[in-house]
Order: C-alpha cells, then sequence, then structure tokens
C-alpha cells in the first residue's frame, strides 16, 4: 500500500532514540522529508546522519524553544505537514512509587514535559496545518493510561490521551487529523541493559526476565519499536483519514482484557 506521504514534511520530537527514531525512519522510507527534534546535540546529529533525516535541537519543556524549532523547520522545509510527539521519559525508568509516596514534584515534571511538551508542539504546528487544510499529529503515549500499576505513568498517558481527542475535535474540520498510540513495553536499543537489571534485582535469569515480560503480550513476545512506528506512519498518512481522536494500542495485545 502506497502512504502517499512522499514529499510530506515531519516533524518528530524524541527523534534521536527509541520509537521516535523509528518513527522518523519509516516515515523517511515512505518519502517523506523529516526533522528530528531532541535536547542532546550529539545524539541527534548522530541520529539524524544514520537516517538521513535534519537535525533541530529543542527543548520540549519551553514554549519558546518549541516555538523557535517549528519556525525553523518552517523556513527550512517550506511548512509542515506531520508531527510525531515522542519526546518524553519511558514509563519504566526508574523506580516506580507507591501513589501515597509520590511527590507534586515528580508529577508535575512528568506532566511538563509528556503532557504540556506534546501540546505546545502541536499549538506551534497547527496553524501551518489548518492553514494548509491538511495534517497529522501523533502522539506516542502508552498502555499505563489502562493501567493502575503506575500513578505517574496511567495519569500522564490518560491525559495524553484526553488532550489527542480535545485537539482532534477542534482541528478535524480543518483537515487535520490527530491521534494516539498506546505502545507497551517495546524493544529498543535500551532493552538488553533494561532486561538484565531487571534480572539481577529479581535474583533471576535474563530469560527468565524477558519470559516475564512477552507473558504481558498475546503474540507472545514484545513488539520492537519498528513495529510500533509502521502503525505511526499509516497514522502519519492520508490513508488514515478514518481514524481521528481515537487511540490505537501497539503493544502486541494485552491478554485477559477486551477493550470496546
Amino acid at each position: 500500500m502506497d502512504l502517499q506521504l512522499t514529499g510530506k514534511r515531519a516533524i518528530v520530537t524524541g527523534g534521536s532514540r527509541g520509537i521516535g527514531l523509528a518513527a522518523a525512519t519509516a516515515l523517511i522510507a515512505e518519502g517523506a522529508r523529516v526533522a528530528v527534534v531532541a535536547r542532546d546535540a550529539d545524539a541527534l546529529d548522530a541520529a539524524a546522519q544514520g537516517i538521513g533525516a535534519e537535525p533541530f535541537s529543542a527543548d520540549t519543556g519551553s514554549d519558546e524553544s518549541v516555538r523557535a524549532m517549528v519556525d525553523a523547520v518552517v523556513e527550512r522545509f517550506g511548512g509542515v505537514d506531520v508531527l510525531v510527539n515522542a519526546a518524553a521519559r519511558p514509563a519504566s525508568a526508574g523506580q516506580q512509587l507507591a501513589a501515597s509516596a509520590t511527590s507534586d514534584d515528580v508529577v508535575r515534571a512528568e506532566l511538563e514535559i509528556k503532557v504540556l511538551g506534546y501540546l505546545r508542539c502541536a499549538r506551534a504546528v497547527a496553524p501551518h496545518m489548518t492553514a494548509q487544510g491538511w495534517g497529522r499529529i501523533v502522539n506516542v503515549s502508552g498502555l499505563n493510561a489502562r493501567r493502575s500499576t503506575s500513578l505517574v505513568g496511567s495519569v500522564r498517558n490518560v491525559a495524553v490521551a484526553s488532550m489527542t481527542s480535545a485537539l482532534a475535535a477542534e482541528l478535524g474540520p480543518h483537515g487535520v487529523n490527530v491521534t494516539v498510540v498506546h505502545p507497551g513495553i517495546t524493544v529498543t536499543e535500551k532493552t538488553p541493559a533494561a532486561v538484565a537489571a531487571m534480572a539481577a534485582a529479581q535474583d533471576i535469569s535474563e530469560d527468565e526476565a524477558m519470559a516475564s515480560l512477552t507473558a504481558g503480550t498475546t503474540i507472545g513476545r514484545l513488539v520492537t519499536a519498528a513495529e510500533v512506528a509502521d502503525v505511526i506512519a499509516f497514522l502519519c498518512s492520508p490513508r488514515s483519514v478514518a481514524i481521528n481522536g481515537d487511540a490505537v494500542a501497539v503493544g502486541g495485545g494485552v491478554p485477559g482484557v477486551t477493550y470496546y
């Protein structure tokens, strides 16, 4: 299937690693021109060079930085058609605190980057997309939106899903579709170290640790970042017009649960 992305101009935040990098790679493979965005200039330059993207340094925690980045991309590309919001700390990063032990500052920090950071980027690109009558915004959230095992992970991901729905209702009539994807535990460049740390913490083998993780899917293995990116690329395309404001789970299926 031709995703009709040839010549489209895309911004991918969090594009120097993980799902963001995979999404940028998939969009380039479909013929899009891609600006990858991250804070770490060295990692950003290396990632951009590796996949043939163009690097733009920005901090999504700053509205001024985000607007300057979007202005720079629009000046370089002549416009923007696609935004993939993926600049956020993985939910699994660090120790998960009990709700009763979670401080205000911990929640604020997560909302500042993942929720407000995504909103800043959407706000900055929306006028360009609505003016041309077409655009796609895909927010990378997470399956913690459907779980209560992590207060921070659940709250921030539910907030992203709610924000997605609100943006979709506002921008949809102007030709701009907004969707959210919910990855589960995803294989990225950090997975081997994470599995090793999990095994050490639980005093089990790495094979046992991986088996424990894969038991949480219905496909019998973890989904890779590239496989998540395939879904993102479709949602970025004109072919996805029938999907707006909705969440798409991309975690390999959750056993024993029915969503409708």
